[in-house]
């Protein structure tokens, strides 16, 4: 029996998101999407390993929407590891060196190059975490109840 409902069309950001998210899960890394770290900061993914290593992964899928991204130096202070996630067919001399690279599309991606570790003070490593598992609590019971009403 069909529920009726239908998936909305995924943008291209959220095609790449999904396929970062497999993939990560495979190195055993647990992930939500567009978590707000501080106000003014939403992140495309922020993963968690499984030594409570945090990751985050910003999403472009254009040089357009590189370009016009004004606040990713900002994340850096709100995870050990930053990466941006491109498609194939993305510019990729466009992306600083000095930072992680995945390329993914809907289904998968792949690590092509690691971000250099930048381990988090203790304190900030304890909100994050605890903020992470409050967003996937309530993602987790909006998917459950669709009229959940979420105060984020």
């Amino acid at each position: 029996m069909s529920s009726g409902f239908v998936s909305p069309a995924l943008q291209p950001g959220q095609r790449l998101a999904r396929g970062v998210c497999r993939h990560l899960r495979g190195h055993d890394f647990v992930s939500v999407e567009e978590l707000v770290p501080i106000p003014g900061l939403r992140v495309d993914v922020m993963a968690l390993g499984p030594k409570g290593e945090i990751w985050v992964i910003e999403c472009k899928s254009s040089r357009a929407d590189f370009q016009t991204d004004r606040k990713w130096q900002g994340y850096l202070d709100w995870c050990d590891r930053f990466f941006w996630a491109v498609d194939a067919a993305f510019p990729l001399d466009l992306l600083p060196d000095d930072t992680g690279l995945i390329i993914a599309d809907s289904y998968d991606a792949e690590i092509l190059r690691m971000g250099p570790d930048r381990p988090l003070p203790p304190a900030r490593r304890k909100m994050l975490t605890q903020k992470f598992a409050r967003h996937a609590a309530i993602r987790a019971q909006m998917a459950r109840d669709p009229g959940f009403v979420s105060a984020f």
